[in-house]
């Protein structure tokens, strides 16, 4: 006889192409990134979907999805999501046109099954190391790991001196600042033109603490913070 374990969550998604249901559980804790990319923990290799669409992950006590800047647009409930929205038993999920079914509550045999199946998705542990996957801009595409516990974000020009180069107009010289305290990111706004923000909240001077899964975003690119 099953149980059911109130911090799990379930995606459910029916592939079109081949009629197969695959199912992802996630812990409490846990970030899924969903996208085309085979890099993803959730991959949707459907025309319609970015390379890095979507991101789910865990504040508060509760799963939040968030668009990467996404080129079509990801859809909760049908409504385009503009800002990040926690979701609820019940919830649709839609990547244009691919559609995904949330659920909250998982049975043991469920997760179990996920676990033997490759499809469960654990909390990331900090360590320390971590790494920028730009979702939306210019370098779309581009993995950018944090090898210095100091780094600062400027836009490329030939007389650039800061660690990190994005090939943005709309990013200052220099943009932003990272820095790693003990074991964990902290991102500064370095009085730029048009603003740092995480999940679509401004940074100011003062920093703010990354968590695996969140959006950052310096001017007009739109970077995603994972934990190594």
């Amino acid at each position: 006889m099953s149980t059911e374990t109130n911090s799990l969550a379930r995606i459910t998604w029916s592939d079109p192409t081949s009629g197969t249901v695959k199912e992802f559980v996630l812990m409490e804790g846990a970030t899924a990134t969903i996208g085309r990319h085979a890099s993803n923990d959730i991959c949707i290799p459907e025309q319609h979907v970015s390379r890095q669409h979507a991101v789910i992950n865990y504040r508060s006590g509760m799963f939040v999805l968030t668009d990467l800047g996404s080129a079509n647009g990801t859809f909760l409930n049908d409504q385009q999501v503009a800002q990040p929205l926690p979701l609820v038993a019940g919830d649709v999920i839609r990547l244009y046109v691919p559609v995904l079914q949330f659920s909250a509550l998982v049975s043991d045999d469920e997760r179990r099954e996920a676990e033997r199946n490759g499809t469960l998705i654990a909390a990331t542990t900090s360590t320390g190391k971590g790494k920028l996957i730009i979702t939306n801009g210019p370098q779309e595409g581009n993995i950018i790991p944090l090898l210095l516990r100091t780094v600062r974000i400027g836009r490329a020009t030939s007389k650039a001196d800061w660690e990190i180069g994005l090939q943005d107009l709309s990013v200052s010289r220099p943009h932003a600042r990272m820095e790693l305290t003990e074991k964990h990111w902290m991102v500064y706004d370095l009085g730029s033109s048009n603003g740092t923000f995480v999940n679509d909240t401004p940074v100011n001077e003062k920093g703010r603490l990354l968590r695996d899964g969140d959006k950052v975003t310096f001017g007009n690119t739109v970077a995603l913070f994972r934990e190594a």
